[in-house]
């Protein structure tokens, strides 16, 4: 134990509070409670500590140890070793919200350097420093969109190709609200146009996913179209890494962009922390959520940061906050930032064409085994459906037995697509480790 203060320090503490002794300061708890005996090992060593730790890690399997096809939001793609080094930078590492943001000159620069990055990537004009992840930026835009309207408009039609997660952290912030999350019933197989009957004169929000959760691509120009002639807002959730491939949102007439930005040089670390991405047009600026840097000069002339836009209420007057799950995640932005700038424009495409076309050799092999076959023939992205002729999870254990980490079972969310698997193929799956998936697959059914 590193106890800093000496038996003087607690000394002068006690008597500066009035207090005798130590135990003076536990009269308040029953005296049964107040010293109990716990049930613990004798005390080690830090060696004989950092051996016990180790031991318990190992028992944690990660994609380094296996092959991994498993993504349905949260992939696994290659960080370059430079990422890591520039966040482990001490500056960076410790840093703390800055609430004196003038002074904090590298995180504000590091903040607009993200916001420039995903403004471009998005094809939008203005982008905050980031949320917690994926799902709450989702839930950020239906909370903008709600403030936007002044609650005169309260229905968020949400697609059913959009993560379930996303969709269930919608409800559940906006439980006991009069927001009206609205999930049409509609074939999951249909395209966007699906949704228009549930578009109307009380529709505050539409949100889509691009690709959408099942891996499809879709051009959403003439559902934007739709959308604004009812007086709506669109909201496309994204995976940025497809943006290096694919038509920036902005293009399709988008009011909102939000995704998860863990393709983006974060690591899946068993789930976060990861990056919520939140992107607008100027128009809606007042009502977004976070904060947003800009840059300016100083009186000497020299280029400056400064926190340009934040809702302070947000900090301090929390009952009237547009948004209290506005946290930036500010490390997880600039392992995006330090990321895109590392690929550049180049890089971003060179890594998505390596998603799309090792994802499609995938899926043709796949879909040519006996009793195998795609889902849908909806142009894909990195991940694709195939329906498989036994249950996944008995799939997927014989897989693990071969050092393959499986795709996604769709059944688990949605009963009508049992025994259907999601896989994501990404840059780092090598012709070798897909055609030994599709050799193990075959296998599982000869079985």
């Amino acid at each position: 134990m590193y106890i800093p203060h000496t038996e003087a320090d607690r000394e002068a503490m006690l008597h500066t509070i009035g207090a005798e002794h130590l135990e003076d300061l536990f009269q308040d708890v029953p005296a049964a409670y107040r010293f109990p005996k716990l049930d613990l090992p004798p005390a080690i060593t830090e060696m004989e500590v950092m051996m016990e730790m180790q031991r318990l890690a190992n028992a944690n399997e990660s994609v380094s140890d296996l092959i991994c096809f498993l993504g349905a939001g949260a992939y696994n793609h290659y960080i370059p070793a430079a990422v890591d080094a520039v966040l482990r930078r001490g500056e960076f590492l410790t840093a703390y919200t800055p609430y004196q943001p003038e002074i904090s000159q590298g995180t504000l620069q590091a903040i607009f350097e993200y916001q420039s990055l995903i403004a471009g990537l998005t094809g939008m004009e203005v982008s905050n420093a980031s949320h917690y992840d994926g799902a709450t930026a989702v839930t950020e835009a239906v909370t903008m969109a709600y403030a936007h309207f002044r609650g005169k408009r309260t229905k968020m039609v949400l697609s059913p190709a959009l993560h379930p997660h996303y969709r269930e952290t919608a409800e559940t912030y906006n439980h006991g609200t009069d927001v009206s999350i609205v999930k049409p019933d509609v074939d999951l197989k249909a395209g966007p146009d699906a949704l228009l009957p549930w578009i109307d004169a009380t529709t505050a929000l539409v949100v889509v996913q691009y690709p959408d959760f099942f891996g499809r691509i879709y051009n959403y120009t003439s559902l934007a179209e739709a959308v604004h002639a009812a007086g709506a807002l669109l909201a496309i959730a994204v995976n940025p890494l497809a943006l290096g491939l694919l038509t920036p949102p902005g293009e399709f007439g988008a009011d909102i962009v939000v995704g998860e930005g863990q393709p983006l040089g974060i690591s899946l670390s068993f789930g976060g922390p990861y990056l919520g991405i939140f992107a607008t047009r100027k128009d809606y600026v007042r009502k977004m959520a976070g904060r947003l840097v800009g840059e300016t000069v100083d009186t000497r002339g020299q280029r400056a940061y400064v926190l340009t836009l934040t809702a302070r209420e947000q900090h301090i007057r929390r009952e009237k906050a547009t948004s209290n799950i506005c946290t930036n995640q500010g490390l997880m932005a600039l392992a995006s930032a330090v990321y895109m700038s590392l690929l550049g424009k180049n890089g971003l495409r060179q890594v998505a064409e390596l998603c799309y076309h090792k994802a499609h050799y995938a899926a043709n092999q796949i879909a040519a085994l006996p009793g195998y076959s795609l889902w849908t023939e909806t142009p894909f992205f990195h991940e694709f459906v195939i329906r498989c002729p036994i249950p996944v999870a008995d799939i997927n254990e014989h897989l693990l037995e071969h050092g393959i980490l499986g795709g996604y079972d769709l059944g688990k969310d949605n009963p009508e697509l049992e025994n259907c698997m999601m896989i994501a193929v990404t840059e780092i799956n090598s012709k070798e480790e897909i055609d030994l998936l599709v050799e193990t697959l075959s296998e599982v059914y000869h079985d």
